[in-house]
């Protein structure tokens, strides 16, 4: 079975200020401009839906007034995505494509490719985890993890200082090539949210 990742440019803070914010405003546009969205969303849970989780807009609404939450934790997985859609409108989409899909231990993988560079301050494994901000409900599907600025900083100032190790050496790490590839990506994103203050990486896994 196969998973994907799909990871957004935003800025952190502002985005998990949405959480519990109550802004009926925002949860209108969602409702006017995103209908057709959340409707083919309702469709794909239904049996879910019929069996007591709350729709995608009542999720949304939930997690956009930090509650109340369905007490059954087979539903959980509805505020995950309603979170993910949050990120999604208010966020970029960044390039996924070593990510998306990937099998078994694939995110492992790349997290070693990144620790062979010197890099440690930041894990692609870590979007699989339930890192939602709270009060959300744990779930595991969909995972989800945060780069932080200040984590994002580091691993580009770890980098930099492999990168001079090297051209002092002249040897350079062994990594597969898709290994090269992923990890990439990843300075991609990375240099995309260093770019802007206060913006960085929130991914999850489905």
């Amino acid at each position: 079975m196969s998973s994907s990742l799909s990871v957004y440019l935003l800025d952190v803070a502002a985005t998990r200020a949405l959480v519990g914010s109550g802004d009926e405003q925002l949860l209108e546009v969602i409702r006017d401009s995103f209908g057709d969205h959340l409707d083919r969303a309702d469709r794909s849970f239904r049996h879910q839906i019929e069996q007591g989780a709350p729709t995608a807009y009542e999720a949304l609404h939930a997690v956009v007034h930090g509650g109340p939450f369905s007490e059954d934790e087979d539903h959980a997985f509805q505020y995950g995505y309603a979170y993910e859609r949050l990120c999604e409108l208010t966020g970029s989409f960044l390039d996924n494509r070593s990510f998306t899909p990937h099998r078994g231990d694939w995110l492992s993988q790349v997290d070693q490719g990144l620790k062979a560079l010197g890099i440690t301050a930041v894990s692609v494994a870590d979007f699989s985890y339930s890192g939602l901000p709270a009060p959300l409900p744990y779930t595991f599907t969909p995972g989800c993890g945060t780069w932080t600025p200040d984590d994002i900083a580091q691993a580009l100032e770890q980098f930099e200082a492999t990168k001079r190790a090297v051209d002092a050496s002249g040897e350079a790490p062994p990594l597969e090539p898709e290994v090269v590839d992923a990890v990439m990506e990843c300075l991609g994103w990375m240099r995309a949210a260093a770019e802007r203050p206060g913006f960085g990486v929130i991914g999850f896994r489905c």
